[in-house]
């Protein structure tokens, strides 16, 4: 059954940790990633950050059930947008970075599910797409305040990832230049053009946007030329254990819950 409630997304996704941790599977390093975010919107809620708080978290809950039926799809060998299917066929890549990894799951998850998630949104509330754009844009600042943690977290488990800073010139690298932000900015845009859609022309947009994201996919993925040395270089040096890796990206659950206790 789909989440109703952040409550639920937060339970899912420990679910999701727990097994990945289990099974020594890459699937559990997003889901860390994506607790870290949903903990954050959580408290953000609490805390009266957003212009509706009900909103916010209905917003955030179709969202996230997006990527928990992709999961739960993709397990049992059926049908998925081919932005999740790539991200999540990556799992079973040992040779892409923890880094490669995170993007991909981004790349899906906000590039085709963050629009379409809105416009649901909105379609349920009964109001225009504008009412929702500041709420929208606080989730690009709770992004930005984890980003320098992760960050932090990546470097420990793969301690030569700055290495990829030599390649800043180069502009044909989606691995090199993909941002989070433009992710979020190129999801409005998504949402603004399938706001104005319904039936067949709706699902079609859908379709044509997953084409898109699924190539984008595809060049994380895959990198040519000097670059690729590099990164030969970085995963040479970085954790392999799956487990090790997603218990320090999954070490934030810890420190959040201790510091809500103290709040």
């Amino acid at each position: 059954m789909p989440a109703s409630t952040i409550d639920e997304v937060l339970t899912r996704l420990e679910e999701i940790i727990a097994d990945g941790i289990r099974e020594a599977s890459r699937t559990g390093f997003f889901a860390a990633l994506y607790y870290k975010v949903t903990s954050r919107v959580k408290d953000g809620i609490a805390r009266s950050e957003f212009e509706d708080g009900a909103r916010m978290e209905r917003l955030d809950v179709l969202f996230a059930n997006r990527y928990l039926e992709a999961l739960d799809q993709w397990q049992k060998g059926l049908p998925v947008t081919g932005s999740w299917k790539t991200a999540l066929d990556a799992a079973n890549r040992s040779s892409c970075l923890v880094l490669q990894h995170l993007l991909l799951g981004v790349n899906a998850h906000i590039n085709l599910d963050l629009g379409i998630a809105t416009v649901e949104t909105v379609r349920e509330r009964g109001i225009g797409l504008p009412v929702i754009h500041k709420d929208f844009d606080a989730i690009n600042a709770i992004i930005g305040s984890l980003t320098y943690e992760v960050m932090q977290e990546i470097d420990r488990v793969s301690p030569l990832l700055s290495l990829i800073g030599l390649h800043s010139a180069n502009t044909e690298s989606l691995l090199v230049q993909f941002s989070i932000s433009n992710a979020r900015d190129g999801a409005w845009c998504f949402a603004e053009d399938l706001a104005g859609r319904t039936g067949d022309d709706y699902n079609e947009c859908i379709a044509t946007r997953d084409k898109d994201i699924t190539k984008l996919a595809g060049a994380l993925i895959h990198s040519r030329g000097f670059i690729r040395l590099t990164l030969w270089v970085i995963h040479l040096f970085e954790w392999k254990s799956p487990v090790r890796i997603i218990r320090v990206l999954n070490d934030y659950k810890k420190r959040f819950m201790k510091a809500r206790e103290i709040r």
